[in-house]
């Protein structure tokens, strides 16, 4: 049997489905809410003062583990560490990717039905409370929702079916400049509105005194969880990075993109909200009730909400992407011959998992874990325990276990980074990033609910 690892055939490539796989739902709905309510441009500073401490160590560390070991997530700690139980770090990756996808998808499939319906034409002139009716009747029934997910585990099968280069590269070239294209449509649509700097007021006018213990944590928070680190997805992406290729401007432009997008989300969102008097409420209720009365209220709005839809579609798709290959890529530990019939038991089994977070809104609704619904408890437990635990096991892995003269070698090929640069990085991921990251624990289990 002839093992080929696969490879990204274009650094763009990588690079762009990496950010994909890091701009995901909370980018574009819950971070520009946040940011606004917590202290405008002095949380942005903040946010991307921890951007530059905790994320993007983190994330490149993860490409420098990734790269090295050329392999998947679990057995590439294996390979760089194989006399301690390292692996588990992988395994607890795969878990944590497994469930995340099976409610991900769930909101997949909400995202599909709005757009079938805004194509239909039957989410026009309803008001704020109309829609939230609409909402709430469309994730309580079984059958809608239940199809809507699979389908968008089928897309997300098949493209990761289709390997990395003719698969995830292929699309994500197209996706990502598609995301931006429509982001831009949308934000030079939204600033022409009346009222709209009220919005961007709400979320760049800096604010120090709404710069709360709660905001401060949270943007620590968002720091990590916003660039896809902690599940070792970035270590099976840059397993497929040639040699050739820096790590540091790649992490570099990742988190570049990742910042760009929220900011955008932020000003594609909020001038609306302001200019026809609405509520910036957070969660789903902003994105699935309180925009689509914006964009009805704009001259060609049922277009910008169709248009919106897609990109928050896209933004989905090429995180759920990552989160698949993550799984496929440690079963069939590059034999490409296995990734096809990999990759459709794989998904439909997630699919399967996740149809118990589909029904909780519905005919589920009333079993509770730990006063949570099934969607929520999963929620719950890769937020905020299995995915702080794998960033920081992964972070003490690469100061403790990965070799250091090895780490640096593979972190300055093709970069030629400073020596002052990898001091630095490695002053961060050593000491810095793990006690971030238990700070981040702390408060998400809400072990320092005394500080607020």
């Amino acid at each position: 049997m002839k093992i080929t690892h696969e490879q990204w055939a274009s650094k763009i490539g990588f690079v762009l489905a990496a950010a994909g796989s890091a701009i995901g739902l909370g980018a574009i709905w819950k971070f520009p809410y946040v940011a606004g309510t917590s202290g405008g441009g002095a949380f942005l500073l903040l946010f991307l003062l921890f951007m530059v401490l905790l994320g993007y160590p983190l994330l490149l560390a993860e490409f420098s583990i990734g790269r090295f070991a050329g392999s998947d997530a679990v057995s590439a700690y294996k390979k760089i560490s194989p006399s301690s139980n390292s692996h588990i770090i992988g395994l607890i990756g795969l878990v944590t990717c497994f469930i995340i996808l099976s409610f991900y998808s769930v909101i997949g499939g909400w995202i599909i039905i709005y757009i079938f319906h805004a194509i239909s034409g039957s989410l026009s002139r309803l008001t704020v409370e109309q829609y939230n009716v609409f909402f709430q009747e469309l994730i309580s029934n079984p059958f809608a929702t239940i199809l809507a997910q699979l389908i968008f585990m089928i897309i997300t099968i098949f493209v990761i079916a289709r390997g990395i280069q003719d698969g995830i590269e292929k699309v994500s070239r197209f996706m990502m400049p598609a995301l931006f294209i429509l982001f831009i449509l949308i934000v030079v649509r939204s600033l022409t509105l009346e009222n709209a700097w009220e919005g961007v007021r709400f979320i760049f006018y800096p604010d120090f005194s709404k710069l709360t213990t709660d905001a401060i944590l949270f943007a620590l928070g968002q720091a990590f969880f916003s660039l896809s680190v902690g599940m070792s997805i970035m270590v099976t992406y840059s397993s497929y990075v040639p040699k050739s290729q820096s790590l540091p401007k790649s992490a570099f432009s990742v988190v570049l993109m990742n910042v760009f997008i929220a900011i955008l989300a932020g000003l594609a969102i909020f001038p609306g909200v302001f200019t026809y008097g609405l509520e910036p409420s957070a969660g789903p209720t902003l994105i699935f009730s309180v925009l689509p009365t914006v964009f009805e209220q704009m001259f060609a709005g049922t277009l910008f909400m169709i248009l919106f839809f897609l990109l928050f579609l896209f933004a989905a798709l090429t995180s759920a992407f990552s989160l698949l290959e993550m799984i496929v890529a440690v079963i069939i530990k590059g034999d490409s011959s296995k990734r096809n019939k990999t990759a459709w038991i794989v998904g439909l089994s997630v699919f399967a998992l996740g149809v118990p977070s589909c029904l909780s809104f519905g005919v589920l609704s009333n079993v509770l874990i730990w006063d949570k619904t099934i969607f929520d408890i999963a929620d719950y437990v890769t937020s905020n325990i299995l995915i702080p635990l794998g960033g920081l096991f992964i972070a003490l892995f690469v100061a403790y276990r990965f070799p250091k003269q090895q780490l640096l070698e593979e972190i300055q090929l093709g970069s030629g980074v400073t020596e002052t640069f990898m001091n630095i990085w490695f002053i961060l991921i050593k000491y810095f990033t793990p006690i971030a990251i238990i700070i981040v624990f702390l408060d998400a289990i809400g072990m320092l609910s005394f500080l607020k």
